[in-house]
């Protein structure tokens, strides 16, 4: 502990630039590094809570990070703000420079602890196309996280990922730039708040381009041309340091043409630093550091290891203290790191933390942390995101909504009724699963005498959400069917049975997300096929030969393919993860008590063979020459990107370009009007897609370029206007510079990328000139 109070780096007067260059030279080699890395709640533990005596050997020196107290507890908010407040202590009052630390904690669907709230996953979050309920959710994370003493939170996504094969699709925003960019903006800033000092430090990970690994496959190498990695893969991590301020990336664990990521400097340092002006704190993934010595095998050992990331700009190691300690320690004591590669990472750091006012407040009150959590707004919120994330796929014969007064009602399916389902694999339940070794049964939920109670929120699950709903005189029968990935088919006779009695079947079909082996999608669960999984798409087929009209449900985190059955089924609701409210969210748009206006932010595809497919394609995509098709199957998606049905119908007219021609650097309006023309009221996204007709080099068949989503009454019309930027149509040329060619561009306005239901023509006019300022977003009038 400082006794010298009047020390300047304790002078919340002085900049934080000038504190930080005067804590830095008090501090010694030991103390440098000790800020590089983390370390966990258990290791400055023992059996009766905090030690100071593990403290000391621990963290004596300081510490740059607590890794999730919350998340990697079975501690109440209460608790956990008791434990982060004694760590504070100890580090402000018993060492020697008196450092708080960050904690960091998991972030992605809501705060990853007990008791927190739990929102859709993130992939659903998307399929609302509203930025402001991202926002208003990273609202309540933010105010949860801090009550507990927590300043930074692993999340959110800004992967773009065209690989439903891919088990971590869940946590993303999609397959499109621009939607995954608009989506983790509105994230970050809701999180990090206008004043960091009162917010919580966003994550974007994982740069670079991790949802695109060779087949689906997590940590498997990704292979991009520069041109495409840059204008698709990285556009979303530039649009969020350059327009929101974003104050730490983590890097991916996978390598770009031979090179980890974990040790670029070209993505790490010379595009992040060096063109994108980036000033925040880079951090290791967890364990990525030791992977470039046993997993990729460009470094010899531990010390190697953290001499490649350190110089390549990674600036902190997480969760723990492993390359970046005593390797590191015996690196820059032999002379084979320089100092100041040390001190630049420090620097950083030290800069974050006074950035996030830890200095004058590393304390939270244990007593006031659970007037954070539980909240009734809070509650509400969770639900009008899950209602906003349903995307209704078809509605053949309007079979949706139901009637909650039908005299009879089959639910079957082996997400039904088991709330678990409903929740992403970064939710408290999911990760308590894999702290106590295994997935636990689904008959099981909610567990007893575990040393993790409340690992879930309060919820109900769409079977309990239905009869809720329902009329007393309905009669709501109930049939498992299968499991999800269980071969047995014995509970078929029982469902078919029930299916018939009843007026319609209610299928809640679909996956398990989490991290353990019995799960389906998540990190560490990647797929070779789409289809549901186990032997659901038998109940399926087993329930349409009975006659009853069939609502499929699907609970999962990846896009489901339907082959041989969507033809066959009236109506398919997707659900995706919705959280602690999902239950009740399903039933309201099932009875129409909620009319669905979600939109698919990832195309769905007919089948594993397809992928890639996604909408933005180059001109020679998309089809096989000469015949289109593959030979055994269509090349188009099964559901297209922005895709969503409603329970009213929406019209377009008036497109009105102005100007006609434009200078490069210039903006046009481009104006619609939009009418619900049925009989209730819906939500509509409308989207704005572009495409160069003719350009240098080839460019995509559409690009989303603007969207917004509108809620409309019976015969209202709204006349909307987005302002588009020139500089939105540039890209990289041969040289890899970054230009806006004049010509002619198209104008695509629809309802999805597919039903595009206006049409317009611009120019662009002048010469080829160079783009030196990026505009990412169009503006909504």
């Amino acid at each position: 502990m400082p006794e010298d109070k009047s020390l300047p780096y304790l002078d919340k007067k002085l900049p934080i630039d000038e504190r930080v260059w005067d804590l830095l030279g008090r501090m010694t080699l030991e103390e440098k590094l000790a800020q590089l890395s983390a370390a966990w709640l258990s290791e400055v533990s023992n059996e009766n809570g905090f030690s100071a005596e593990a403290a000391g050997k621990r963290i004596g020196l300081g510490i740059g990070q607590i890794t999730r107290p919350g998340g990697g507890s079975p501690f109440t908010p209460g608790e956990v703000a008791l434990a982060v407040n004694e760590i504070q202590a100890f580090l402000t009052q018993e060492t020697r420079l008196g450092i708080p630390a960050i904690v960091h904690e998991e972030c992605c669907s809501g705060f990853m602890a007990r008791g927190a709230t739990t929102f859709p996953q993130s992939i659903g979050l998307a399929s609302t196309w509203e930025p402001e309920l991202a926002k208003a959710m990273t609202n309540v994370i933010r105010a949860q996280m801090r009550a507990v003493g927590a300043h930074q939170g692993l999340a959110p996504l800004f992967d773009v990922t065209r690989d439903p094969r891919w088990g971590r699709v869940e946590e993303t925003f999609g397959e499109d730039p621009y939607l995954v960019a608009s989506m983790g903006i509105a994230y970050v800033r809701g999180l990090q708040s206008v004043d960091l000092s009162q917010g919580v430090a966003a994550t974007g990970k994982h740069y670079g381009a991790h949802g695109m690994a060779e087949g689906g496959l997590n940590w498997a190498p990704v292979h991009l041309g520069k041109r495409e990695l840059r204008e698709v893969y990285l556009f979303p991590f530039e649009a969020a340091v350059k327009d929101a301020e974003l104050a730490t990336i983590m890097n991916a664990y996978h390598e770009l043409d031979g090179v980890p990521c974990a040790s670029s400097r070209e993505l790490l340092t010379t595009i992040l630093r060096d063109e994108w002006g980036f000033k925040g704190v880079v951090v290791s993934d967890y364990n990525a550091i030791v992977m470039l010595a046993d997993y990729h095998n460009v470094a010899a050992d531990k010390a190697e290891a953290a001499c490649l990331a350190l110089q390549a700009g990674l600036n902190l190691e997480l969760p723990g203290t492993d390359c970046y300690g005593k390797p590191l320690l015996e690196s820059v004591r032999a002379g084979k790191l320089d100092i100041s590669v040390v001190n630049e990472s420090v620097r950083r750091i030290l800069a974050l933390k006074f950035h996030l006012g830890l200095f004058e407040n590393p304390f939270v009150d244990p007593g006031k942390a659970p007037e954070a959590y539980s909240r009734p707004e809070q509650t509400e919120l969770a639900r009008t995101i899950a209602q906003k994330t349903m995307v209704l796929l078809k509605n053949e014969g309007n079979l949706l909504p139901l009637n909650p007064e039908l005299g009879s009602i089959a639910v079957i399916g082996p997400n039904t009724d088991v709330p678990r389902h409903m929740l992403g694999d970064y939710s408290y339940a999911s990760v308590v699963d894999l702290m106590e070794g295994g997935g636990i049964p689904e008959d099981a939920y909610p567990p007893q005498n575990t040393r993790y109670p409340d690992r879930m929120p309060p919820m109900l699950s769409v079977l309990d959400a239905v009869r809720k709903r329902v009329s007393q005189k309905t009669v709501v029968r109930y049939s498992r069917g299968c499991r999800i990935t269980d071969p047995s088919k014995e509970g078929f006779v029982e469902a078919v049975q029930i299916a018939r009695e009843s007026e319609v079947a209610v299928l809640v079909m679909g996956g398990k997300s989490g991290l353990t082996a019995d799960s389906t999608c998540g990190e560490l669960r990647d797929r070779a096929t789409l289809g549901l999984p186990g032997v659901q798409e038998d109940l399926v087929k087993a329930i349409l030969e009975t006659g009853t009209p069939v609502v499929l449900v699907i609970i999962d985190g990846r896009p489901v393919a339907l082959p041989g059955l969507v033809d066959l089924l009236p109506a398919i609701l997707e659900a995706w993860l919705p959280g602690q409210e999902g239950g009740p969210a399903v039933a309201d748009v099932l009875f129409g008590d909620f009319n669905p206006g979600g939109k698919l932010p990832i195309s769905f595809p007919r089948s594993a063979g397809q992928v890639p497919v996604y909408y933005g394609h180059k001109p020679s995509g998309g089809r096989s020459f000469m015949f289109e098709d593959y030979v055994d199957l269509g090349c188009t998606p099964l559901f297209p990107f922005g895709h969503g049905l409603s329970y009213t119908q929406f019209e377009y007219s008036d497109l009105r370009l102005s100007p006609a021609q434009v200078n490069p650097g210039g903006e046009l309006t481009v104006q619609l009007t939009v009418k619900n023309i049925g009989d209730r009221p819906g939500d509509e996204v409308v989207q704005l897609y572009t495409h160069d007709e003719i350009s240098s080099l080839t460019r995509p068949v559409k690009e989303l370029k603007g969207f917004k989503r509108v809620t409309l009454q019976p015969g209202e019309a709204r006349t909307m206007a987005f302002i588009l930027s020139t500089a939105q149509l540039a890209f990289y040329n041969l040289e890899m510079e970054y230009i806006l060619e004049p010509g002619t561009f198209e104008v695509l306005i629809g309802s999805s990328s597919e039903d595009i239901q206006l049409k317009g023509r611009f120019e662009v006019v002048g010469e080829t000139i160079p783009v030196s300022k990026k505009v990412f977003f169009s503006q909504n009038k």
